[in-house]
């Protein structure tokens, strides 16, 4: 298992990939969002040297405000005209797969917001395809954060993979839906993050251990599906030892974690 940390947009991207090496991380999770890393701004070339020199991986991330569902087909336009952008800079840097956020379209029905999110990543998965990177979705408290609702967009896209944020599946359920978002679909599974909250409607981004986030269960249910790979701390804090302690709370854990089948944690 590889842990990693993502970049504040509002701050020098170098510093920070001189800050995770320093602080023993293997990946820099690249979020490209202005003011610090847009797009259309960064050194990609220079940042993918960058990253080889400290022997960083990188996994891809775009902004989570684009409008991918937009009824208005010219701001869906932009959006889609952005993460061909982005999957430009991310086969640079070196990254294998790139995040998208679901959205919903205001004022419309879900089955036209559905409709809107496949039309762009269908022609996203077939864009970044050509360029060697995976597209994966990341789960959205309240619209796509179920393995039912998901599904909605994996059944018409086979090629399409899952980004699961643990700390999502936390929010706006009854129950965390870790386990079942993995039952059902544990075989798209390319990158997780991981952050604390209380649960409700509050995407807090806490240090783990700060909230009601039962991390060992989930951590179970990620290993029961053979996944061993990266996850990204995701935690939002101006003191970075507190993502250091995050750092070290999720390999303690994850050492410390036996294996259960994902229905046996669902039940629970």
């Amino acid at each position: 298992m590889l842990i990693g940390a993502m970049n504040h947009p509002a701050r020098p991207l170098a510093e920070q990939i001189h800050w995770l090496a320093k602080s023993g991380f293997d990946f820099l999770d690249l979020t490209l969002e202005p003011p610090q890393a847009a797009s259309w701004n960064i050194d990609a070339r220079g940042i993918g040297r960058l990253l080889r020199s400290y022997n960083l991986q990188v996994v891809g991330h775009t902004a989570p405000f684009l409008p991918i569902a937009s009824p208005v087909e010219d701001l869906r336009q932009a959006a889609l005209a952005e993460f061909r952008r982005d999957v430009d800079v991310f086969q640079q840097v070196g990254a294998r797969y790139m995040n998208v956020h679901p959205g919903t379209s205001p004022m419309h029905d879900r089955a036209f917001s559905v409709a809107r999110n496949l039309e762009t990543l269908g022609e996203l998965v077939r864009y970044a395809g050509q360029a060697g990177i995976g597209i994966m979705i990341e789960n959205m408290p309240g619209t796509f954060n179920n393995a039912e609702q998901l599904s909605e967009l994996f059944n018409p896209l086979p090629k399409l993979g899952l980004h699961l944020d643990i700390g999502h599946a936390n929010l706006m359920n009854p129950t965390n839906t870790t386990a079942e978002i993995i039952a059902a679909h544990g075989t798209r599974l390319r990158h997780v993050h991981c952050h604390d909250n209380r649960g409700g409607n509050l995407d807090l981004h806490l240090p783990l251990g700060a909230g009601n986030l039962n991390l060992a269960e989930c951590l179970r249910v990620l290993k029961a599906c053979g996944y061993d790979a990266t996850i990204t701390l995701e935690v939002f804090s101006s003191d970075l030892n507190h993502l250091i302690y995050s750092r070290n709370v999720l390999r303690e854990v994850w050492d410390a974690t036996p294996a259960v089948r994902p229905e046996q944690l669902s039940a629970r």
